[in-house]
């Protein structure tokens, strides 16, 4: 197999967006357009990546990473002046060049493979990624010739009224004999309206030479499609997240209303797991097998163990573990710990706390910057009070506390293995194991108070 390079086009700074976030950056299921083509282009045992950079350059450079490597296109004069800037990289190597624009985030490896094949098998010097459309209007039609190989391509403006009846189009995706390509931009012109230098000029300057220009057919022009402008951008949200849905419920995830549900695209899902509408699953999420999340539920960056159940309610950058049972309304925010067994029930908030083995908030509790215990009961409208306006304390909890209704814990304190703390109590000082503690104003009722404030009315 010949060596194999590839060129991503991401110099241009997208104006259409309307958008300071630089166009290929913006995310499509979570990952920045750019970054959805590297990682398909990576699948394709390529020696060498250059991206091709410009607007937004060092931005560009810290999301891929050494993923890649760079050539600065600081004028924007076309696709060809662009593919142009790799030359000191790749110029003279002996292999094949794909040429992919950054901005397509839905191009698979799959299509990008047999591209390579179709140029291999034609011995071409230029391979073009073409589909069908219904409407071609605006896109550069293939004429081919009688033995199915690249005539020439016509833009829609320069296209006879028979041209204009063809639907083959050019996807703006090609592979190229990486010497020949480097040679043919020598004589790119940029005698044109625009003053720019264009790549599909390559084409012609090769069929002038009498190469052979060959075309690969994609099945799924929806695949193609460049992100220009925020409409095409929901366009590509909306068929990544098909794509992604796809995969889980294939893979034995039940998905009640996939349009509805939204999974990025580097989340694992165990099998027999539901997914509930209006549900979202982000970054690097693993759930668990057999779990129930949702209805109207965040997840971001969490792991979850099996059989959990989380229902309207957010958790971010946490552990979950299995059996817990979630919601409604709950919050569970980052750097927690939740181990098997738990409860966490409505209008509870957890912030950085690790909750033991069968531990339990069932509602209207604030438990943060704690280490809470096995089997603790932490009853309604507790809290734990970790802030003293600069400076943040931890509460220990160990195991088989019960924490009555009400209760303050001021920090830093800690309540010993199978203490009770009274309902209604604020807890300044440290309570002993097995104690009971009671930290309230003693009870004082006013006979007659009522009707001796009426009289002064």
């Amino acid at each position: 197999m010949s060596n194999r390079f590839a060129v991503i086009l991401a110099a241009g700074q997208g104006t259409r967006m309307k958008s300071k976030l630089y166009k290929v950056l913006h995310p499509v299921c979570g990952k920045p357009m750019v970054q959805h083509v590297v990682d398909q282009v990576n699948k394709l045992n390529t020696q060498e990546i250059v991206t091709i950079i410009g607007h937004g350059a060092e931005m560009v450079k810290a999301e891929l990473g050494d993923a890649s490597h760079y050539a600065l296109q600081e004028q924007q004069l076309g696709t060809a002046h662009a593919v142009r800037q790799a030359q000191e990289i790749l110029e003279g190597k002996q292999g094949i060049t794909l040429v992919v624009c950054g901005d397509t985030p839905l191009i698979r490896s799959e299509t990008m493979e047999s591209l390579f094949k179709q140029h291999e098998e034609s011995k071409a010097k230029a391979t073009i990624l073409t589909a069908k459309i219904e409407d071609p209007t605006g896109y550069g039609r293939i004429i081919r010739n009688e033995n199915g190989h690249v005539e020439k391509i016509v833009e829609h403006k320069d296209a006879s009224e028979a041209e204009r009846q063809i639907n083959e189009i050019n996807t703006g995706t090609y592979c190229f004999d990486n010497i020949a390509l480097f040679e043919a931009l020598k004589n790119v012109s940029n005698d044109n309206v625009q003053g720019e230098y264009y790549l599909p000029d390559v084409i012609e300057i090769l069929k002038k030479q009498g190469e052979v220009v060959a075309a690969y057919q994609t099945p799924d022009f929806e695949e193609t499609l460049g992100v220009n402008d925020r409409v095409a951008l929901a366009e590509a949200e909306r068929i990544m997240r098909h794509r992604i849905n796809e995969i889980h419920m294939r893979n034995g995830v039940t998905i009640i209303d996939p349009a509805n549900t939204y999974i990025e695209d580097q989340v694992t899902i165990g099998q027999d797991t539901v997914i509930f509408p209006g549900t979202s699953i982000k970054g690097n999420s693993v759930i668990g097998s057999e779990c129930q999340i949702g209805p109207n539920s965040e997840i971001d960056q969490c792991l979850v163990g099996n059989e959990t159940v989380i229902r309207q309610s957010a958790a971010f950058a946490s552990s979950i573990g299995s059996r817990v049972n979630i919601g409604p309304f709950a919050h569970i925010r980052p750097d927690s710990a939740i181990h098997d067994d738990v409860k966490i029930g409505n209008f509870v908030e957890i912030k950085k706390a690790v909750f033991g083995n069968g531990s339990k908030a069932s509602h209207l509790s604030y438990i943060g910057d704690a280490e809470v215990g096995d089997n603790v009961n932490i009853g309604c409208g507790s809290i734990t009070v970790n802030y003293d306006g600069k400076n943040k304390f931890l509460t220990k909890i160990e195991d088989d506390v019960f924490i009555g209704c009400n209760s303050n814990l001021v920090a830093p304190v800690t309540i010993g293995k199978g203490a009770y703390v009274a309902a209604g109590s604020t807890i300044t000082k440290n309570v002993p194991g097995n104690a009971l503690s009671i930290a309230r104003a003693q009870q004082v009722n006013k006979d007659n108070y009522v009707d001796k404030l009426n009289l002064k009315k």
